[in-house]
């Protein structure tokens, strides 16, 4: 055997060897999974009076990003100021991926002096009472809250619902909450300019005119249902952020806003009269400011001669555009002019202010 064959011979033999003994050498070993539960991230509280409410979503998988397959221990814990993180709720034991919520009266200690930020955590614990870690915080205000809202009234008027109640403290703001009794029965449409559709529930601050107890919510549509709560409201900055703390909300007050309200009176209205050119004809040509109310059906228009009783000139129908042609019309005669506005639900607007023409002699 020459030299270079026992070369090729010799370097397959090492290769080979390499190759057995890269499969029977073990990797290395994978540590055991503690199977700790994800921390939950999503923690929010939400004082009313002196109940303090909680809410969370548990995760669906453990740290090692497997999915959980048993109830969940959960332990709640608030901390005042830099104190012990003390433990509220007792044991609860939740679903992977449940909605978890608590709800905690503060003790007298809590609810009462001035407000103060209370901090609130949500641990996950597997079996071995291990977890990893506290959820996100999540801050409340303790401390005396303010009165409850008295007298919570309300009245329709065309550019919106008018609140009043008792007023409190010069530097006070009252949150009222809205709710939309009675959503639209059709599909709202569709497209970029559509028409955003109108939240089942809003939230109102008002805090310039809150020390008067009034307010006037301008956003509500006529002719549906809404149900008004209020609540005081004390704002401290916390760590750059506004936390409040809620007293208690006012009984809810329904409103019916039914659309009793006619259209804003016509303005602008001005008379010009016209000839035809071979001076056989003449009339007077009419023409105001638009009303741009969504409601609108049109216009009415009166005429009247001298000392006798207005006349209504205009079709049945009421004219849709701001401009009306008055061709009944007499050489030598002067006119006065109104015009109202009527909506959809057959309500009308006072008269306008009055215009006057002449029709020239031929």
């Amino acid at each position: 055997m020459s030299t270079v064959q026992r070369c090729g011979w010799a370097a397959l033999a090492v290769a080979l060897a390499a190759v057995l003994a890269g499969c029977g050498t073990p990797g290395a070993p994978l540590p055991p999974s503690l199977n700790l539960p994800d921390r939950v991230t999503d923690l929010t509280a939400a004082r009313a009076g002196n109940v303090v409410s909680l809410k969370w979503t548990m995760p669906k998988k453990n740290t090692d990003r497997l999915l959980l397959k048993n109830n969940v221990e959960v332990q709640v814990c608030r901390r005042e100021s830099a104190g012990t993180c003390n433990a509220v709720g007792g044991r609860l034991m939740l679903a992977p991926g449940a909605a978890g919520s608590l709800t905690e009266t503060l003790p007298p200690a809590l609810a009462s002096g001035t407000p103060r930020p209370l901090t609130y955590f949500v641990e996950l614990k597997n079996r071995n009472g291990r977890s990893a870690g506290l959820s996100n915080a999540t801050v409340v205000l303790a401390g005396e809250a303010p009165g409850p809202v008295t007298h919570l009234t309300a009245e329709v008027r065309k550019d919106g619902v008018v609140l009043r109640w008792t007023p409190g403290g010069a530097d006070e703001a009252v949150r009222l909450h809205r709710k939309l009794l009675t959503p639209p029965a059709t599909k709202p449409k569709e497209g970029l300019l559509a028409p955003q559709p109108e939240p089942l529930e809003q939230d109102l601050l008002v805090e310039s005119d809150a020390q008067y107890g009034r307010a006037i919510d301008k956003s509500i549509q006529l002719g549906r249902s809404y149900e008004y709560r209020a609540q005081r409201v004390a704002r401290v900055r916390v760590d750059g952020k506004t936390v409040e703390l809620a007293g208690e909300l006012s009984p809810p007050l329904r409103v019916e806003t039914r659309d009793v309200f006619p259209p804003s009176v016509p303005s602008g209205l001005a008379a010009v009269a016209t000839t035809t050119e071979n001076g056989s004809g003449a009339a007077i040509d009419l023409s105001w400011q638009p009303d741009t109310e969504s409601d609108l059906a049109g216009y009415i228009v009166y005429r009247r001669e001298g000392d006798e009783g207005w006349q209504r000139i205009s079709p049945a129908k009421a004219v849709v555009d701001p401009a009306f042609h008055d061709a009944q019309v007499q050489p030598g005669h002067t006119y006065q002019y109104t015009v109202s506005a009527i909506d959809e639900a057959g309500h009308e607007s006072a008269r306008s202010r009055e215009a006057q023409e002449t029709v020239p002699n031929p």
